[in-house]
């Protein structure tokens, strides 16, 4: 059953990196999110996605540049961390990383189950995130390669949705610019109050949003360990990022807010999405985004117990001793069974949270999100800025980086004077206890 060799399975190829990828960067933020940045932001909205998206690109192209310069496979996040940083603070990103990201994964099974009581009002919602956590646990025990073909088809589901709504969106462009001319047909998203209503305040609040819709991307940084020829697929991924940003973001931002006013788009509960496909006439519109949105969150809570497990096996790999030992082993198949095994627990203690909080866990958990993820886009980017001076690349690496450094502290700032007290406070607890928690002999 165990495997005493602690070398992690190269058993992910090119494409499901790259499909990975680009999963991560289309979640749940962009099917039913979208509506919060467009009320932060109005119109301007546009640019919030473009500049997380900058910044998403120069914190995962550091990332490929240390991988390309690796001589051995990395594992983790402390793996792209430690040789720059130190091995505390790679340690501390791998159980920020970990923890937050736990509770980002029980509230997306909260969130799923009050998709599916759209449908079964009759089933209690621990019943469905019980269903979810045995689903995964299963993918993910099974195998790596089950796992990431999985995630393969998921998101290409995800990613088809989102190029039929943007073919009926420009379908739909085309008819309005040719009954109100070229000029007017294209600028309707200025005509309710301008194109930034809320100023530049409200492109860095609605970043919070964005940078939630981002989160997961930087999964590329923990895929090294197990992929076939991560020299060739890390790369790959990572300069498709802003395309796919551009595609599959701010596309349909731009077709959203051209043939809807952002008013009734921040105002409405409905996804944009099911605005879309109603306008085109799409039978059960609503029903299908539903199904497409569980999927979207299915996939999420998959890749999050993938990339939390690897977190957790390269914290306690090599302990000598204790429960760090015992979460070490690694399967016949090479692969952590011990701590999916864990880590999917955690989601069965969701089941029981659910009972307990109902509605009310997914906002109180779901709040996170933001802060891990900025937490682990800091870290990896001072990595790869240590790298760029260590070994004397080009200087505007250096610039652009240590601009984007600030961009991420300014969104920080943001994101603790707009968010609750408690879950600012949350995020503080598992910071601190991650960072005092490092201990050399483990």
């Amino acid at each position: 059953m165990e495997n005493n060799q602690q070398t992690l399975k190269s058993s992910m190829k090119t494409r499901h990196v790259v499909m990975l990828s680009l999963g991560g960067a289309i979640g749940a933020g962009l099917f039913a999110g979208s509506s919060s940045a467009i009320q932060a932001a109005g119109p301007s909205v546009i640019l919030a996605y473009l500049l997380a998206g900058l910044v998403l690109f120069v914190v995962i192209y550091g990332v490929g540049q240390i991988v390309l310069h690796q001589k051995t496979k990395s594992l983790g996040m402390s793996g792209i961390v430690s040789p720059y940083l130190g091995e505390r603070f790679g340690h501390f990103t791998d159980w920020v990383y970990w923890a937050d990201s736990m509770a980002v994964m029980v509230a997306e099974a909260a969130a799923i189950a009050q998709f599916l009581h759209v449908w079964w009002p009759q089933v209690p919602n621990w019943a469905f995130v019980l269903g979810v956590a045995i689903l995964t646990l299963g993918i993910n025990l099974y195998s790596v390669r089950v796992f990431a073909e999985t995630e393969y088809w998921l998101a290409l589901l995800k990613v088809l949705v989102v190029i039929l709504l943007i073919v009926i969106g420009f379908w739909f462009l085309m008819v309005q610019v040719f009954h109100l001319g070229f000029q007017s047909g294209l600028s309707q998203m200025n005509q309710h109050g301008g194109f930034m209503p809320n100023g530049y305040k409200g492109i860095f609040n609605a970043m919070l949003m964005v940078i939630y819709s981002y989160g997961g991307s930087e999964l590329i940084a923990i895929t090294v360990s197990e992929v076939e020829n991560p020299k060739e697929a890390i790369p790959k991924a990572i300069r498709g990022v802003m395309s796919r940003i551009i595609a599959f973001y701010v596309i349909p931002m731009f077709l959203f807010l051209e043939l809807f006013s952002w008013q009734f788009l921040s105002a409405t509960k409905a996804s944009p999405f099911v605005l879309i496909f109603d306008k085109f006439g799409i039978p059960f519109a609503g029903d299908l985004i539903n199904l497409v949105i569980i999927l979207a969150l299915f996939s999420v809570i998959n890749s999050m117990i993938y990339a939390t497990s690897r977190s957790l096996y390269a914290c306690v790999q090599g302990s000598k001793h204790g429960f760090g030992r015992y979460l070490s082993k690694l399967s016949r198949r090479q692969a952590p069974v011990r701590a999916i095994a864990f880590c999917a627990g955690v989601l069965f203690i969701g089941v029981v949270l659910s009972y307990i909080f109902g509605n009310a866990l997914f906002d109180i958990m779901a709040g996170s999100i933001s802060y891990t993820v900025l937490i682990t886009w800091m870290m990896l980017l001072l990595a790869s800025i240590v790298f760029y001076f260590r070994e004397g690349m080009a200087v505007w690496k250096k610039i652009v980086s240590l601009i984007t450094l600030v961009i991420l502290l300014v969104i920080a700032y943001n994101l603790v004077i707009s968010n609750p007290i408690g879950i600012t406070l949350f995020a503080l607890v598992v910071c601190f206890l991650s960072f005092i928690s490092f201990s050399k002999s483990k």
